[in-house]
C-alpha cells in the first residue's frame, strides 16, 4: 500500500468531523478504560510508584460509574513494586524492555531484560524495534530481533514501538508495521514519548491499516497503541474516531486498543463530570 500525506489528513478530517457528534460521557468512559497509565521518569523510585499504584487501587472508591484503567506501564526495575501492591485483577502490569527508549544494545541484553521483567511479574511488554537498522534497510535483523525477543516472553502480551516520528515516509510507517505483526507483535506502538514528534494520527491511520490487512489475510486481530503527547480527551477522541472508522467497533475496547498517557485520564474524568454535570474534581492521578 502507498500513501498520500495530503489524502491521509483529509481523510482523517472526516473521520473526526463524522464520529466527534456522537461521543457522550459512555464512550469518554470506553475511553478511559483503553488507558496504560504511564510513569518513565529517570527519577521514578519505589516510593512514586507505589502512591501512582495505591491510586490505581482506590480508584473505584472515588470514581464507582468509572471504568478502572487497562495497564500500569512503568521500567521494568519497578516490576516488583507494581506487583505487591497492586490489588485490582483486571488492571495489567506493563513493563518496557530491550534496551528502552533507544534500543541500542545487544540482543542477548535485550531478550535478558525482557525474561526478567516477566519473571518479576509484567505480564505485558513494550518494546522499541532497532530504528537505525530499519532505516538503514536490515529489515531481516529488525524481524528476527522481535522474533526473539518474542520467544523470551511466551506467557506475555508483546508491544513493538515503532518510534513513529522519526521515520520519515508514511509508506516507511507501514512497512515497519507489517514487519513487526509478521515477527510475532501482539500490538503495535506509536512512540516512546521520549522522541518529537511522537503519537500522530497520520501513524496510526497507516498503523491501522496494517492492522486490517493481517485481520483480513489471517483472521488475527493485532492491538493498536497510540502513545506521546495525548493529553486531552479531544486528542483521545481523533484517536478513538480513526480506529473505529478503519477498524471497527470490534477494535474499542482494551484488549486490542490502548492509549499510552500519564496526563490525559485526569482531564477525561473532569470532561465526562462535565457531561453529567457533576463537581468537578480535582487532579486524581
Amino acid at each position: 500500500m502507498t500513501f498520500d500525506h495530503t489524502k491521509v489528513k483529509a481523510e482523517i478530517e472526516h473521520m473526526i468531523q463524522t464520529e466527534h457528534p456522537l461521543i457522550d460521557s459512555n464512550s469518554l468512559k470506553t475511553i478511559f478504560s483503553l488507558i496504560d497509565l504511564t510513569s518513565l521518569k529517570s527519577t521514578d523510585n519505589a516510593d512514586n510508584i507505589t502512591k501512582m499504584v495505591e491510586k490505581v487501587n482506590r480508584f473505584k472508591t472515588h470514581f464507582p460509574e468509572m471504568p478502572q484503567v487497562a495497564a500500569i506501564c512503568i521500567y521494568p526495575s519497578m516490576v516488583e513494586t507494581v506487583k505487591s501492591t497492586l490489588q485490582v485483577d483486571k488492571v495489567q502490569i506493563a513493563a518496557v524492555s530491550a534496551g528502552f527508549p533507544s534500543s541500542q544494545t545487544f540482543i542477548s541484553v535485550k531478550a535478558a531484560e525482557t525474561e526478567l521483567a516477566v519473571a518479576k511479574g509484567a505480564n505485558e511488554i513494550d518494546i522499541v524495534i532497532s530504528l537505525g537498522r530499519f532505516l538503514a534497510g536490515d529489515y531481516d535483523y529488525v524481524a528476527n530481533e522481535i522474533r526473539i525477543i518474542k520467544e523470551s516472553m511466551p506467557s506475555a502480551h508483546l508491544k513493538v514501538i515503532l518510534e513513529s516520528g522519526l521515520i520519515p515516509e508514511l509508506d516507511q510507517v507501514f512497512k515497519a508495521s507489517v514487519l513487526s505483526i509478521e515477527a510475532g507483535a501482539d500490538f503495535i506502538k506509536t512512540s516512546t514519548g521520549k522522541e518529537e514528534p511522537a503519537a500522530t494520527l497520520e501513524a496510526v491511520y497507516v498503523m491501522c491499516h496494517a492492522i486490517k490487512q493481517h485481520y483480513e489475510k489471517t483472521g488475527k486481530m493485532i492491538g493498536l497503541k497510540p502513545a506521546g503527547g495525548i493529553a486531552t480527551s479531544s486528542d483521545a477522541i481523533a484517536y478513538y474516531a480513526v480506529v473505529k472508522s478503519i477498524l471497527g467497533s470490534a477494535w474499542l475496547n482494551n484488549q486490542y486498543f490502548r492509549i499510552g498517557a500519564s496526563r490525559l485520564a485526569n482531564d477525561l474524568i473532569q470532561t465526562i463530570e462535565k457531561m453529567e454535570q457533576k463537581p468537578i474534581s480535582p487532579n486524581y492521578f
